[in-house]
């Protein structure tokens, strides 16, 4: 699968699905992306690191189920947690939470999810950008987000306060993954 499908289902049904498919809970529908490529996970593994490394107060990890407000549940790239779930979902609201753009899920991520996230209380969404070479991080403000560090060729790091739990030194060499 090279894009991205919307099926309606029932809940049910999306809870029988396989554990091996991406897949998202979205409105009465399920968002199935396709699987990442060896590029997007090398940049999810280094964005991972940096976030490990600069904020060892915060749970970081990879690609698990977070559950939102309004019956949903998605599945950013990289989420940021004060604590370990006692479930194996996210019911707290993260951090923060990154997503790393593909031409397949560009819009889901940029739009669709970008309003959930505000909407659930995330302080902080991170957007990866490697075919623009751009890291935009955007912080909440109020009931919208608000550009807190840009990184691209003409300006490629830029110091990321993460509320109380420390600062990132950002740089877009993350997305250096020759």
């Amino acid at each position: 699968m090279e894009t991205l499908q919307r099926l309606r289902m029932s809940y049910e049904e999306y809870r029988a699905l396989p554990e091996h498919v991406r897949a998202e809970w979205v409105d009465g529908e399920v968002v199935v992306s396709p699987s990442a490529n060896f590029d997007h996970q090398e940049i999810s593994f280094a964005v991972t690191t940096l976030l490990k490394t600069s904020l060892p107060r915060l749970r970081i990890v990879e690609a698990v189920t977070t559950y939102l407000p309004h019956n949903r549940e998605r599945i950013p790239d990289i989420i940021a947690v004060t604590r370990r779930p006692e479930g194996t979902h996210i019911t707290d609201t993260p951090v923060l939470v990154v997503e790393i753009l593909s031409k397949s899920t560009r819009n889901e991520d940029t739009v669709r999810k970008s309003g959930e996230y505000l909407g659930a209380g995330i302080e902080q969404y991170w957007v990866v950008d490697p075919a623009l070479r751009t890291i935009e991080v955007f912080e909440r403000r109020g009931d919208t987000w608000a550009s807190a560090a840009y990184v691209d060729e003409d300006s490629p790091q830029s110091d990321v306060a993460v509320g109380e739990f420390g600062t990132v030194p950002l740089e877009l060499s993350v997305l250096d993954v020759d």
